[in-house]
């Protein structure tokens, strides 16, 4: 892919060394995003099991979620280097995403162990719900109960959400923001 100098903000264009170092910064700070919500889980106190407490707290999670991708959407836009300012958007938003729903499994299993077909820890917790988001669904780990079946339901029609509607509104978001910059704007892979 070609890229011009206003798109990465140097007006001889970009140079090898410029441009890795800003990859270099964000794939970083990417990274440094995903451990510490992954850490965050590891270490929350999610021993008490599932209760109204825990359905209140996923609803107030998902909303945070919303809350964090239009402020990321909004700063993709006003960012100097949107694509990349994207790609951070999303290190934040889909392990918040995946973290909120393994704590709610997770939850759930300590509560009432026979929710799943073998008792979760937070590790098979985080592997169920990423099965799940990845429509992969190995099968090792299935719901057996009908509140385990009723949230791998609200999760599979929220993965849907975020996958179609979430990850396009980044993209129009990005192509927003390189519009502002004055780049050109290179088609989608769909476009003509």
């Amino acid at each position: 892919m070609d890229h011009t100098a206003s798109e990465w903000g140097d007006p001889a264009g970009p140079t090898d060394r410029g441009h890795g170092r800003l990859l270099v910064g964000c794939l970083l700070r990417s990274t440094a995003s995903i451990v510490l919500l992954t850490a965050l889980y590891y270490l929350a106190p999610l021993d008490d099991g599932f209760g109204v407490l825990a359905v209140v707290l996923l609803v107030l999670g998902l909303l945070l979620f919303g809350g964090v991708v239009v402020h990321q959407a909004a700063a993709i836009t006003r960012a100097e280097h949107p694509r990349l300012r994207a790609v951070e958007a999303l290190a934040t938003a889909v392990p918040l995403f995946l973290v909120l729903f393994a704590a709610t499994y997770f939850m759930l299993a300590v509560e009432i162990p026979q929710t799943f077909s073998e008792r979760l820890n937070r590790t098979d917790a985080l592997y169920f719900t990423v099965t799940v988001f990845t429509t992969v669904g190995f099968g090792d780990i299935v719901p057996l109960t009908e509140t385990g079946r009723a949230l791998a339901t609200v999760q599979m029609v929220a993965d849907l959400i975020v996958l179609g509607v979430i990850v396009k509104a980044l993209v129009g978001a990005v192509r927003i923001g390189i519009r502002r910059r004055g780049s050109p704007l290179p088609p989608l892979e769909d476009e003509p």
